[in-house]
């Protein structure tokens, strides 16, 4: 099957599926603004259709690769849903404790290419979880549309507590070192920014395309960053720079990157924003960024 890549589209449909994915536009609203850029309301469903992720491109290591181990968990997120299911993953025959790594999905609750990420890391050496922030409403559906759907509709603090759960679930975790570090992406990396203000003891902290943290939080964080951004993400790169001037002032510990013409989303292997040299470069930096700081 032949990958679409961000170059295949207009810009602006990029920038439209943007919105359509973060809910600032409706599917009706995407198929008429795209049919005024191409051919008419046909072909604007067609463009959506053809940006949707096809999970079979994800499966970069197979969830019976021999060098992993993986179970599905459920921990207590008593400030949140009350409890959470998950991906844990972990390398095979290592009997002694592991540096652990959290994984936090996008807006859309844990789907395949996450799950695969969770995967990613336990085989470079990590105790990985990945939470599923739908929990409370029976998990991740099956599809991205309903997903986000889904989360949207879930309270937005509670589910933050959930995934701080998650983070203490692992720092206590028996077979933990009880160093953790947290990648997210989209959603999940503004709860890594949010991470690192709340937990001081968060030993490295890596956000792709995430909601920065507020000015005023700066101050609390302890926790060296790795933060990715998109050169083309407008959205979110739009609150980097006071982000990086309350970083400077206070003297945090950060490595920020930004990845010219590649738009949100382009770690995520399943769509036609993916950016396989981007993507690579910037997952090669994360392993290297937790091998520094978790060990």
């Amino acid at each position: 099957m032949q990958r679409k890549r961000a170059r295949d589209f207009d810009q602006r449909i990029l920038e439209l599926y943007d919105g359509y994915v973060h809910g600032t536009l409706s599917r009706r609203e995407f198929i008429d603004r795209a049919g005024t850029i191409t051919a008419g309301a046909a072909a604007g469903a067609a463009l959506l259709e053809s940006l949707q992720p096809n999970y079979a491109l994800a499966a970069q290591v197979a969830p019976d690769d021999p060098a992993i181990r993986t179970a599905t968990v459920e921990y207590p997120s008593p400030n949140g849903h009350g409890t959470v299911r998950g991906l844990m993953a972990r390398p095979s025959g290592f009997t002694g404790k592991l540096p652990a790594v959290l994984v936090v999905h996008e807006n859309r609750g844990l789907n395949p290419y996450i799950e695969d990420v969770v995967r990613r890391a336990a085989k470079a050496g990590y105790l990985a979880l990945g939470p599923d922030g739908l929990t409370s409403l029976g998990g991740y559906p099956g599809t991205d549309d309903a997903g986000r759907d889904m989360q949207r509709s879930l309270d937005p603090a509670k589910l933050m507590e959930d995934f701080f759960a998650g983070f203490e679930h692992l720092a206590n975790h028996p077979d933990s070192t009880g160093k953790v570090g947290v990648v997210g992406f989209c959603y999940g990396g503004g709860v890594c920014n949010a991470l690192a203000v709340a937990y001081p003891n968060l030993a490295a902290s890596v956000p792709f395309y995430g909601r920065q943290a507020n000015a005023s939080d700066v101050p609390a964080i302890k926790t060296p960053l790795l933060l990715h951004y998109a050169g083309l993400d407008e959205r979110i790169n739009a609150g980097w720079p006071a982000y990086e001037a309350a970083l400077k002032q206070h003297g945090k510990t950060y490595t920020a990157h930004i990845y010219p013409d590649v738009n949100h989303g382009f770690h995520n292997d399943t769509t036609p924003r993916y950016d396989a040299a981007a993507a690579e470069l910037a997952w090669s930096r994360t392993l290297e960024f937790f091998k520094t700081h978790l060990g």
